[in-house]
């Protein structure tokens, strides 16, 4: 993965860290394979529930570094999109913890998370309108998913920053913190998922991000086929025994 993003787990929680604060955590082709690096140890641990992706020095992420891509560098995968993630989110949980700017592409990354706890004074922002380009790598597709269509609709317009505060009251940040403890939020929020069965939490987390696209006459089918092997898997008996033995559950992740 390198030194421009950083890994480490503890109690189920994957915490990604974009490390390149000199330049406000903005990707180039390092980050964005070494945030695809990331995500597949995410997917491939049997011992991590959820993830967290934050930036150092305290600022999330400043979208695509300029300055790579005038020499040719692209931050983009094939198949997986902007910062190796924005195509193709893990089928875990992850959460984005917030300080500072999240711009432009970094508003993309955060927006492909399916929790984000911010800073009050973190900002969010598609400013591409500014520079006459499209933020296209997911911020329009998923902006009005979450925020009402004409504030949506004024974000990417005029492509002004949208406050923590703002973003918090209309449902697209979960929960506010002081500047500087965003991550410790994400800490907090995310233990309160890890401790739940892994199978459970990953089925979960697919039906509810897959709700949003499948037809009426769909939706069971897909859910059926998500959550199936949950209902026949060992963890399931598990959760089932300790309620009964009045204890906490041992997950085993099978």
């Amino acid at each position: 993965m390198g030194d421009s993003v950083l890994t480490e787990i503890a109690d189920g929680v994957v915490v990604i860290t974009i490390n390149r604060p000199e330049a406000r955590n903005a990707v180039d082709r390092s980050v964005a394979e070494g945030l695809a690096a990331a995500i597949d140890e995410l997917e491939a641990r049997s011992d991590a529930v959820i993830g967290i992706l934050t930036g150092a020095g305290g600022t999330f992420c400043a979208g695509m570094d300029l300055k790579a891509f005038t020499r040719g560098e692209r931050p983009s995968l094939p198949g997986r999109g902007f910062g190796g993630l924005t195509e193709s989110p893990p089928s875990k949980p992850l959460l984005a913890a917030v300080e500072g700017w999240a711009l432009a592409g970094g508003c993309e990354l955060a927006l492909s998370c399916d929790l984000i706890v911010a800073s009050r004074e973190a900002k969010f922002g598609l400013p591409e309108v500014k520079r006459g380009l499209v933020a296209a790598a997911g911020g329009l597709l998923r902006l009005p998913r979450t925020l009402p269509y004409q504030l949506a609709m004024e974000v990417a317009l005029t492509g002004d920053p949208l406050t923590a505060e703002v973003a918090h009251a209309h449902g697209l940040v979960n929960r506010l913190t002081e500047p500087g403890e965003a991550l410790a939020g994400a800490r907090e929020l995310a233990a309160r998922v890890a401790v739940n069965g892994p199978l459970a939490v990953r089925a979960t987390k697919q039906i509810v991000a897959g709700a949003v696209r499948w037809t009426d006459a769909e939706a069971f089918a897909e859910q059926a086929a998500i959550s199936a092997p949950v209902f026949t898997s060992a963890d399931a008996q598990e959760g089932a025994l300790a309620f009964a033995e009045k204890r906490k559950p041992v997950w085993r992740g099978e």
